[in-house]
């Protein structure tokens, strides 16, 4: 099966198995493992049996350590958000489309809508990623027409879709969330432009942070590309089982 077999099996597959809520085929195997490595990566503490249990059954395991509140919306909001993704895939990326994939990822979560945040909206707070400066807010609106115009102008390939990512992370647009719909773009944009898709797994996160350094100090996505292309393999590779007879 070549990739453009296998991103057509995946379309047919995710469309058939969501309508019919069908938790137990590629659908439900994606859904679980994007949500629980994207949350993962921005310090989720719900571990893959619980994501899969939230999923599957809306009802977390029975556990003696507590379950913080935020954790359990946002994987919530994930699942709707990658729903949103693949009722819209269809439409042209924009950036309506981004803030309705953000008002899916935040809209149930309490801590943010009583922090003020703006949700599915750009950010109204400057805000920082470790040691680095993002956007300000009032430079949000220019720098992602920017990045967008630059977009619309290229021939898609892994090597851009890289250097949306790592630019769009480092506007970092919204209040919080911009890791995850980040990542949900890059798989919806694997999946239009018969590019092999991937989940950043949150076991090389530091890889992952690394790579977003990178483009930061020396404007390469090098180090994202090869991610980027080991991700690809290990998707692939989980997904055969689906493939199996």
């Amino acid at each position: 099966m070549n990739t453009s077999e296998f991103i057509q099996f995946l379309l047919e597959r995710f469309r058939i198995e969501q309508n019919r809520r069908d938790r137990s085929g590629v659908y439900g195997f994606t859904q679980r493992l994007m949500a629980y490595n994207s949350n993962k990566i921005e310090g989720s503490t719900l571990t893959e049996e619980q994501t899969a249990s939230l999923f599957d059954t809306g009802i977390l395991p029975k556990s003696d350590d507590y379950y913080r509140a935020k954790d359990v919306e946002e994987m919530n909001g994930h699942f709707l958000m990658f729903n949103k993704m693949l009722d819209t895939l269809d439409a042209p990326l924009s950036q309506e489309l981004i803030k309705q994939f953000h008002y899916e990822l935040k809209s149930g979560v309490f801590e943010d809508r009583a922090n003020g945040y703006a949700i599915g909206d750009y950010k109204k707070r400057p805000n920082m990623v470790g040691i680095y400066h993002t956007v300000l807010p009032s430079k949000v609106q220019e720098e992602m027409d920017k990045l967008f115009s630059w977009y619309q102008d290229q021939e898609i390939t892994l090597e851009v879709l890289a250097e949306f990512h790592v630019r769009y992370e480092s506007i970092h647009p919204f209040q919080d969330g911009n890791g995850r719909t980040g990542r949900i773009i890059l798989f919806r944009e694997c999946l239009c432009h018969g590019i092999a898709p991937l989940i950043i797994e949150d076991a090389h996160r530091p890889e992952y942070l690394e790579a977003l350094k990178e483009y930061r100090e020396h404007q390469t996505v090098t180090k994202l590309v090869t991610l980027f292309k080991k991700e690809q393999e290990y998707y692939w590779d989980q997904c055969q089982y689906f493939l199996a007879e």
